[in-house]
Protein backbone atom coordinates (compact mmCIF):
# COMPACT_ATOMS: atom_id res chain seq x y z
CA UNK A 1 0.00 0.00 0.00
CA UNK A 2 2.34 3.02 -1.16
CA UNK A 3 1.60 6.21 -1.79
CA UNK A 4 3.05 8.36 -4.19
CA UNK A 5 3.68 12.39 -4.02
CA UNK A 6 3.79 13.81 -7.36
CA UNK A 7 6.36 17.62 -8.12
CA UNK A 8 7.50 17.36 -4.50
CA UNK A 9 9.72 20.08 -4.40
CA UNK A 10 10.23 21.41 -1.12
CA UNK A 11 6.69 19.77 0.60
CA UNK A 12 8.83 18.02 3.23
CA UNK A 13 6.54 18.64 5.87
CA UNK A 14 3.60 16.77 3.35
CA UNK A 15 5.73 13.97 3.13
CA UNK A 16 6.53 13.60 7.00
CA UNK A 17 2.86 13.98 7.36
CA UNK A 18 2.04 11.21 4.72
CA UNK A 19 4.54 8.87 5.85
CA UNK A 20 3.43 8.98 9.56
CA UNK A 21 0.14 8.70 8.94
CA UNK A 22 0.23 5.67 6.22
CA UNK A 23 2.62 3.73 8.49
CA UNK A 24 0.63 3.53 11.25
CA UNK A 25 -2.23 2.15 9.52
CA UNK A 26 0.01 0.21 7.12
CA UNK A 27 4.00 -0.57 8.54
CA UNK A 28 4.97 -1.55 5.64
CA UNK A 29 3.95 1.14 3.62
CA UNK A 30 6.17 3.89 2.22
CA UNK A 31 5.43 7.38 0.70
CA UNK A 32 7.53 7.77 -2.61
CA UNK A 33 7.99 10.59 -4.54
CA UNK A 34 8.91 11.96 -7.73
CA UNK A 35 10.15 15.49 -9.59
CA UNK A 36 12.02 16.69 -12.79
CA UNK A 37 15.16 16.86 -10.76
CA UNK A 38 14.45 14.45 -7.22
CA UNK A 39 18.64 14.65 -6.36
CA UNK A 40 17.52 18.71 -5.96
CA UNK A 41 14.20 17.83 -3.96
CA UNK A 42 14.51 18.09 -0.50
CA UNK A 43 11.05 16.34 -0.05
CA UNK A 44 12.36 13.34 -2.51
CA UNK A 45 15.26 13.05 0.25
CA UNK A 46 13.02 13.24 2.70
CA UNK A 47 10.77 10.29 0.92
CA UNK A 48 10.81 6.52 1.94
CA UNK A 49 12.48 6.10 -2.25
CA UNK A 50 12.20 8.68 -5.24
CA UNK A 51 11.85 8.86 -9.21
CA UNK A 52 12.83 11.43 -11.54
CA UNK A 53 9.53 12.04 -14.17
CA UNK A 54 9.78 14.52 -17.16
CA UNK A 55 7.98 17.04 -17.64
CA UNK A 56 3.81 17.56 -17.51
CA UNK A 57 4.03 18.66 -20.54
CA UNK A 58 6.03 16.28 -22.24
CA UNK A 59 4.62 13.59 -24.26
CA UNK A 60 5.80 10.85 -22.86
CA UNK A 61 5.04 12.03 -19.13
CA UNK A 62 1.64 10.12 -18.47
CA UNK A 63 2.69 6.77 -19.72
CA UNK A 64 5.73 6.85 -17.56
CA UNK A 65 4.02 8.23 -14.29
CA UNK A 66 1.61 5.19 -14.94
CA UNK A 67 4.55 2.34 -15.34
CA UNK A 68 6.08 3.77 -12.17
CA UNK A 69 3.12 3.43 -10.03
CA UNK A 70 2.76 -0.01 -11.49
CA UNK A 71 6.43 -1.31 -11.12
CA UNK A 72 6.31 0.68 -7.42
CA UNK A 73 2.70 -0.91 -6.10
CA UNK A 74 1.43 2.78 -6.00
CA UNK A 75 -2.19 2.88 -4.51
CA UNK A 76 -2.77 6.67 -4.22
CA UNK A 77 -1.08 9.75 -5.79
CA UNK A 78 -1.45 12.77 -4.55
CA UNK A 79 -0.93 16.23 -6.65
CA UNK A 80 1.22 18.82 -6.03
CA UNK A 81 0.98 22.18 -8.33
CA UNK A 82 -1.47 23.31 -10.76
CA UNK A 83 0.11 22.48 -13.71
CA UNK A 84 -0.36 18.43 -13.05
CA UNK A 85 -3.85 18.69 -12.29
CA UNK A 86 -5.89 18.48 -15.67
CA UNK A 87 -3.59 16.14 -16.65
CA UNK A 88 -4.55 13.39 -13.57
CA UNK A 89 -7.96 14.53 -14.00
CA UNK A 90 -8.68 13.84 -17.54
CA UNK A 91 -6.80 10.20 -17.76
CA UNK A 92 -8.20 8.97 -14.17
CA UNK A 93 -9.54 6.08 -15.44
CA UNK A 94 -6.71 4.92 -17.02
CA UNK A 95 -5.07 4.98 -13.16
CA UNK A 96 -8.22 3.50 -11.97
CA UNK A 97 -8.49 0.67 -14.63
CA UNK A 98 -4.52 -0.02 -13.46
CA UNK A 99 -5.63 0.01 -9.22
CA UNK A 100 -4.62 3.17 -8.76
CA UNK A 101 -6.08 6.20 -7.33
CA UNK A 102 -5.08 10.15 -7.96
CA UNK A 103 -6.83 11.72 -5.01
CA UNK A 104 -8.33 14.37 -7.84
CA UNK A 105 -10.98 16.88 -8.17
CA UNK A 106 -13.14 16.14 -11.35
CA UNK A 107 -12.09 17.24 -15.01
CA UNK A 108 -14.60 20.30 -14.59
CA UNK A 109 -14.19 21.31 -11.24
CA UNK A 110 -10.62 21.46 -12.05
CA UNK A 111 -10.90 23.64 -14.68
CA UNK A 112 -12.94 25.89 -12.86
CA UNK A 113 -9.82 26.41 -10.29
CA UNK A 114 -7.54 27.11 -13.02
CA UNK A 115 -9.43 29.64 -14.85
CA UNK A 116 -10.22 33.19 -12.33
CA UNK A 117 -13.21 33.95 -14.31
CA UNK A 118 -14.73 30.97 -14.00
CA UNK A 119 -13.95 30.75 -10.50
CA UNK A 120 -15.54 34.09 -10.08
CA UNK A 121 -18.73 32.75 -12.04
CA UNK A 122 -18.33 29.21 -9.43
CA UNK A 123 -18.28 31.73 -6.45
CA UNK A 124 -21.44 33.81 -7.73
CA UNK A 125 -23.12 30.73 -8.38
CA UNK A 126 -22.83 30.01 -4.67
CA UNK A 127 -23.82 33.10 -3.25
CA UNK A 128 -20.41 34.55 -2.37
CA UNK A 129 -18.88 37.88 -3.44
CA UNK A 130 -16.60 38.72 -5.51
CA UNK A 131 -14.25 41.14 -6.69
CA UNK A 132 -15.72 43.33 -9.32
CA UNK A 133 -13.59 43.05 -13.55
CA UNK A 134 -12.66 45.63 -15.13
CA UNK A 135 -11.94 45.84 -18.39
CA UNK A 136 -8.46 47.65 -19.59
CA UNK A 137 -10.36 50.51 -21.18
CA UNK A 138 -12.49 51.30 -18.22
CA UNK A 139 -11.26 50.66 -14.55
CA UNK A 140 -10.85 52.61 -11.19
CA UNK A 141 -7.86 52.87 -9.03
CA UNK A 142 -6.18 51.11 -7.02
CA UNK A 143 -6.65 47.73 -8.42
CA UNK A 144 -4.87 44.29 -8.48
CA UNK A 145 -3.70 42.49 -11.29
CA UNK A 146 -3.60 38.82 -12.13
CA UNK A 147 -2.79 35.92 -14.52
CA UNK A 148 -6.31 34.46 -16.00
CA UNK A 149 -4.17 30.94 -15.14
CA UNK A 150 -1.69 31.58 -12.49
CA UNK A 151 -0.62 30.63 -9.81
CA UNK A 152 2.06 31.01 -6.63
CA UNK A 153 1.52 34.71 -7.10
CA UNK A 154 3.19 34.73 -10.39
CA UNK A 155 2.17 37.96 -12.32
CA UNK A 156 0.55 39.34 -9.28
CA UNK A 157 0.54 43.11 -9.34
CA UNK A 158 -1.14 45.80 -6.76
CA UNK A 159 -1.91 48.95 -8.81
CA UNK A 160 -2.02 51.96 -6.45
CA UNK A 161 -1.44 54.90 -8.83
CA UNK A 162 -1.49 55.30 -12.39
CA UNK A 163 2.11 55.36 -13.28
CA UNK A 164 2.55 51.77 -11.78
CA UNK A 165 0.43 50.63 -14.79
CA UNK A 166 2.85 49.40 -18.21
CA UNK A 167 2.18 48.45 -21.32
CA UNK A 168 2.76 44.70 -20.46
CA UNK A 169 -0.32 45.02 -18.56
CA UNK A 170 -2.00 45.90 -21.16
CA UNK A 171 -1.22 44.16 -23.87
CA UNK A 172 -0.96 40.75 -21.93
CA UNK A 173 -4.41 38.99 -22.78
CA UNK A 174 -3.88 36.83 -19.70
CA UNK A 175 -3.74 39.31 -17.35
CA UNK A 176 -6.97 40.51 -15.53
CA UNK A 177 -7.91 43.58 -13.80
CA UNK A 178 -9.58 43.62 -10.53
CA UNK A 179 -11.11 45.74 -7.82
CA UNK A 180 -8.61 45.95 -5.66
CA UNK A 181 -9.79 44.46 -1.59
CA UNK A 182 -7.99 47.15 0.56
CA UNK A 183 -6.08 44.83 3.08
CA UNK A 184 -6.40 48.26 5.81
CA UNK A 185 -9.70 46.44 5.76
CA UNK A 186 -9.87 42.99 4.83
CA UNK A 187 -7.80 40.13 5.91
CA UNK A 188 -6.63 37.39 4.13
CA UNK A 189 -7.54 33.77 4.94
CA UNK A 190 -6.31 30.44 3.51
CA UNK A 191 -8.66 27.85 4.12
CA UNK A 192 -7.95 24.12 3.70
CA UNK A 193 -11.16 22.05 3.04
CA UNK A 194 -11.59 18.28 3.13
CA UNK A 195 -14.20 16.58 0.53
CA UNK A 196 -15.28 12.96 1.02
CA UNK A 197 -15.59 10.98 -2.20
CA UNK A 198 -18.65 12.11 -2.14
CA UNK A 199 -17.84 15.69 -2.76
CA UNK A 200 -19.50 16.27 1.06
CA UNK A 201 -17.37 19.25 2.79
CA UNK A 202 -15.94 17.19 6.05
CA UNK A 203 -13.82 20.14 7.49
CA UNK A 204 -12.91 23.78 7.50
CA UNK A 205 -9.15 25.27 8.56
CA UNK A 206 -9.16 28.94 8.35
CA UNK A 207 -5.48 30.20 8.18
CA UNK A 208 -4.85 33.54 8.52
CA UNK A 209 -2.12 34.80 6.27
CA UNK A 210 -0.02 36.73 8.34
CA UNK A 211 2.94 37.06 5.67
CA UNK A 212 3.62 35.40 2.59
CA UNK A 213 6.54 33.73 0.72
CA UNK A 214 7.14 33.00 -2.40
CA UNK A 215 2.93 32.71 -3.07
CA UNK A 216 3.27 30.20 0.06
CA UNK A 217 2.35 31.58 3.73
CA UNK A 218 5.48 31.76 5.77
CA UNK A 219 3.87 32.71 9.06
CA UNK A 220 0.05 31.84 9.36
CA UNK A 221 -2.33 31.22 12.47
CA UNK A 222 -5.64 28.83 12.83
CA UNK A 223 -8.83 30.83 13.67
CA UNK A 224 -12.27 29.93 14.61
CA UNK A 225 -14.29 32.52 13.16
CA UNK A 226 -17.51 33.52 11.02
CA UNK A 227 -15.83 32.27 7.84
CA UNK A 228 -16.76 28.59 9.47
CA UNK A 229 -20.32 28.97 8.99
CA UNK A 230 -19.99 30.67 6.09
CA UNK A 231 -18.01 28.58 3.80
CA UNK A 232 -20.39 25.35 5.62
CA UNK A 233 -23.29 27.23 4.44
CA UNK A 234 -22.50 27.83 0.59
CA UNK A 235 -19.78 25.35 -0.14
CA UNK A 236 -21.19 22.28 1.50
CA UNK A 237 -21.26 20.22 -1.50
CA UNK A 238 -19.06 20.96 -4.35
CA UNK A 239 -19.78 18.39 -7.32
CA UNK A 240 -16.50 16.54 -8.43
CA UNK A 241 -14.42 18.03 -4.77
CA UNK A 242 -12.75 15.26 -3.22
CA UNK A 243 -9.41 15.14 -1.06
CA UNK A 244 -8.17 18.98 0.18
CA UNK A 245 -9.03 22.12 -1.89
CA UNK A 246 -7.29 25.14 -0.53
CA UNK A 247 -9.57 28.18 -0.90
CA UNK A 248 -8.58 31.43 -0.74
CA UNK A 249 -11.35 34.08 1.14
CA UNK A 250 -10.93 37.63 2.45
CA UNK A 251 -12.74 38.66 5.79
CA UNK A 252 -13.84 42.54 6.33
CA UNK A 253 -11.95 42.48 9.64
CA UNK A 254 -15.68 44.27 11.38
CA UNK A 255 -18.55 42.65 9.98
CA UNK A 256 -18.55 39.43 8.33
CA UNK A 257 -18.56 40.60 4.69
CA UNK A 258 -16.38 38.22 2.58
CA UNK A 259 -15.14 37.91 -0.72
CA UNK A 260 -14.01 34.50 -2.45
CA UNK A 261 -10.75 34.89 -4.60
CA UNK A 262 -9.68 31.76 -5.66
CA UNK A 263 -9.73 27.72 -5.38
CA UNK A 264 -6.79 25.28 -5.95
CA UNK A 265 -7.89 21.74 -6.23
CA UNK A 266 -4.83 20.22 -3.97
CA UNK A 267 -2.98 20.58 -1.26
CA UNK A 268 -1.95 24.29 -0.65
CA UNK A 269 1.96 24.95 1.05
CA UNK A 270 0.61 25.83 4.23
CA UNK A 271 -1.60 23.09 4.43
CA UNK A 272 1.05 21.52 7.22
CA UNK A 273 -0.24 24.39 9.89
CA UNK A 274 -3.72 22.83 9.42
CA UNK A 275 -2.31 18.98 9.79
CA UNK A 276 -0.45 20.26 12.92
CA UNK A 277 -3.56 21.89 14.47
CA UNK A 278 -5.66 18.46 14.18
CA UNK A 279 -7.18 18.15 10.80
CA UNK A 280 -5.67 15.26 9.63
CA UNK A 281 -6.40 14.91 5.92
CA UNK A 282 -3.76 12.27 4.86
CA UNK A 283 -5.14 9.89 7.11
CA UNK A 284 -8.65 10.50 6.47
CA UNK A 285 -7.15 10.27 3.05
CA UNK A 286 -6.22 6.55 3.58
CA UNK A 287 -8.82 6.00 5.61
CA UNK A 288 -11.52 6.33 2.59
CA UNK A 289 -9.64 5.28 -0.38
CA UNK A 290 -7.63 2.15 0.98
CA UNK A 291 -9.86 0.94 4.22
CA UNK A 292 -13.44 2.18 2.87
CA UNK A 293 -14.03 4.20 5.71
CA UNK A 294 -16.42 6.71 6.07
CA UNK A 295 -15.43 10.05 7.42
CA UNK A 296 -17.27 12.19 9.82
CA UNK A 297 -17.67 16.18 10.42
CA UNK A 298 -14.39 17.48 11.66
CA UNK A 299 -14.15 20.60 14.08
CA UNK A 300 -12.15 20.18 16.94
CA UNK A 301 -8.90 21.46 15.38
CA UNK A 302 -6.18 23.68 17.70
CA UNK A 303 -7.81 26.95 17.19
CA UNK A 304 -5.15 29.84 17.36
CA UNK A 305 -1.98 27.50 16.78
CA UNK A 306 0.50 30.17 14.91
CA UNK A 307 2.63 28.83 12.42
CA UNK A 308 6.25 30.45 12.29
CA UNK A 309 8.42 28.72 9.45
CA UNK A 310 12.25 28.96 8.92
CA UNK A 311 14.52 27.30 6.74
CA UNK A 312 16.11 24.21 7.22
CA UNK A 313 19.04 21.71 5.51
CA UNK A 314 18.62 17.96 4.15
CA UNK A 315 22.17 17.31 3.93
CA UNK A 316 22.97 14.64 1.00
CA UNK A 317 26.49 12.75 1.77
CA UNK A 318 28.16 11.52 -1.35
CA UNK A 319 26.10 13.71 -3.88
CA UNK A 320 26.94 12.95 -7.63
CA UNK A 321 25.09 15.25 -9.12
Amino acid sequence: MNILITCAGRRVSLVKAFQKELKTLFPEGKVLTTDFSPNLSSACHASDGFFHLPLISDKNYLTALIDLCVANNIKLIIPTIDTELKVLSENKGLFLNKGITPIISSDRLINICRDKRKTQTFFTDHNINVAKEYSKTNYKLPLYIKPLNGSRSVDNFKILKESDLTDYHFKNDNLIFFEYIDHNEYEEFTCDLYYSKHNDLKCIVPRKRITVRDGEVNKGITVKNSLLEYISKNLTYIEGAVGCLTAQFFKHKENDTVYGIEINARFGGGYPLSYLAGANYPKWIIQEYLLDKTIDSFVDWEDQLLMLRYDSEILVHGYKG
